[in-house]
């Protein structure tokens, strides 16, 4: 069977996926509490795994079964390039951490990507019943509305974003973090730094944040966001400037405007 599918059937398969995202968020919202759940490292982490399962059970399955032929990636905190082919990267509880601390950043996120590309994308938050969908060729969207990144051609007025991508990174990663929050500070107007990356990708694919990056390519945290930014407009890139794909070792996503001026502060660092 070929890899190639054309942008039609993508765009049937993604009223599949989307049930079977929304399907997934109902049981991850039923698990949310106001407070925190687990005190001791082994209790969060039991926590954070009983979320993961929890959702793996109603959502693998659909999926595969909505494309014939797909593969599952079985680690969500894995990096670099998938073997060719068809691939499932999802993130069952992507926030886990905020989930099981009983804040509100977290979604269900399911991407097919092709040939280390991500061509269809569904983001759904729970809480406030948003869908953020994208299928490539045909544009990125929040429920019904099209979705088109920041206009902004200053970095010196941008809100901009990064975050780890997972614990446990080693020490050069983590400073290079900090070295790069100091000089987007420096260079820009206001620079979050939270995770997880999914839901500050949203706000940038909404045109609400003008550009996220990351030194890291733990694909499930990112595949989602790449495609729904680069669908609303926006230039997705490694910190060379090369086209990011999933074997990329780090990460931009900006508005066409800024997108340079944020390389050109970042790419030292990186």
């Amino acid at each position: 069977m070929s890899t190639i599918m054309p942008f039609a059937a993508d765009a049937t398969l993604l009223s599949d996926v989307t049930a079977a995202v929304k399907t997934a968020g109902a049981t991850l919202r039923d698990r949310h509490t106001s407070h925190t759940r687990g005190v001791t490292m082994d209790e969060v982490v039991g926590e954070i795994h009983a979320n993961d399962e929890a959702v793996l059970d109603v959502l693998r399955e659909p999926l595969l079964r909505a494309r014939q032929g797909s593969q599952w990636a079985e680690d969500e905190l894995a990096g670099g390039a998938l073997p060719p082919g068809e691939w499932w990267v999802v993130d069952p509880a992507e926030g886990n951490i905020n989930h099981v601390h009983g804040m509100d950043d977290w979604a269900v996120t399911a991407t097919l990507v092709r040939d280390n590309q991500p061509v269809l994308t569904v983001v759904h938050l729970p809480l406030t019943g948003d869908t953020y969908t994208a299928v490539a060729g045909g544009g990125a969207r929040l429920n019904d509305r099209p979705l088109k990144v920041s206009a902004k051609t200053d970095l010196g007025a941008a809100l901009i974003g990064t975050g780890q991508a997972k614990p446990g990174e080693d020490e050069r990663t983590f400073r290079r973090i900090g070295d790069s929050v100091t000089a987007m500070l420096i260079n820009g107007l206001v620079v979050r730094v939270s995770v997880p990356a999914t839901m500050q990708l949203i706000h940038v694919a909404a045109g609400r944040m003008d550009a996220f990056w990351q030194f890291s390519d733990v694909r499930s945290g990112l595949v989602a966001g790449a495609l729904l930014v680069s669908e609303a407009g926006g230039t997705v890139t490694d910190l060379t400037g090369e086209p990011w794909n999933t074997g990329s070792r780090d990460f931009l996503a900006a508005a066409p405007g800024i997108h340079g001026a944020a390389l050109k502060v970042l790419s030292p660092i990186a």
